[in-house]
């Protein structure tokens, strides 16, 4: 099974760019038209939050116009930019999965080797995200209905500390039981997440943590405590997760953009 992973596209209304006239939509569509011309082709696409930049119906159309480019499945779950019904409105037409929970954009896939559990981190009008307790008894309901299947969980915000104090202060909050839960599941391979903008994984709660790079701006990698976070044109990327049954799941990291043809040794 082969999954592509792309997060904070940070669509914008046509006409608009972000930052310093970043335009975010073209990185978008060049990410989108990076990963339907791969092979082989992924299974399925996550897609990990910020889809749009200030949740508006406007970008939200724009984002649908975008997405529906790939032809393989594409899973979408809020960040902190997304506008909880405002993206259901705009996308559950698209993707009927986002009706699939009353309160919040989370759900579970079920139709390829290893499930998919998508995870709703948003905390209205707040930078950072949480795991509530209702949020956590669902997670754990829907983990003990898989039967020890693998499982790939994604969500916005990393619930993991990642030695960027900036972006740190905005991880997804979670209480003590939280970490403790994904420990209590090996077979969750991975908890992938964005917000971060950078590719960043570490070993956490048993198992291993990983952050995407954006689709457009990126990160800029500064590991002092209490920096502010700032941006920086680094290469944009996406990640390819590759699971197996005899390695589990491999993750890869590759860069957006025209590097020239690959060549011999």
């Amino acid at each position: 099974m082969l999954v592509a992973q792309i997060s904070d596209f940070h669509v914008h209304p046509v006409g608009q760019m972000v930052y310093a006239g970043i335009d975010t939509n073209a990185m978008t569509r060049r990410a989108i038209a990076t990963i339907a011309a791969l092979d082989p082709v992924p299974d399925c696409v996550l897609v990990t939050g910020d889809l749009a930049d200030s949740g508006s119906p406007d970008e939200y159309g724009l984002v649908v116009d975008i997405l529906s480019r790939l032809a393989m499945p594409v899973f979408v779950i809020p960040g902190n930019h997304d506008r909880r019904e405002a993206m259901r409105d705009g996308l559950a037409a698209a993707y009927p999965y986002l009706r699939q929970a009353e309160d919040f954009l989370h759900y579970v896939v079920e139709d390829f080797p290893v499930r998919l559990i998508g995870l709703d981190t948003v905390v209205p009008e707040k930078v950072g995200g949480a795991i509530c307790a209702a949020r956590a008894a669902w997670f754990a309901d829907r983990l003990a209905e898989g039967d020890g299947r693998p499982t790939l969980v994604f969500m916005h915000h990393p619930p993991f500390v990642t030695g960027v104090s900036g972006m740190d202060a905005t991880m997804c909050r979670t209480d003590s039981a939280f970490a403790g839960l994904v420990e209590s599941h090996p077979e969750i391979e991975c908890v992938v997440a964005g917000h971060h903008h950078r590719p960043i994984t570490r070993r956490w709660a048993g198992t291993v943590g990983f952050v995407v790079p954006g689709v457009a701006h990126q990160l800029a990698l500064d590991l002092r405590p209490g920096q502010p976070t700032r941006f920086i044109l680094e290469p944009p990327g996406f990640a390819l997760h590759a699971w197996s049954p005899e390695t589990g799941l491999v993750s890869h990291v590759a860069p957006i953009g025209d590097y020239g043809p690959s060549r011999d040794f």
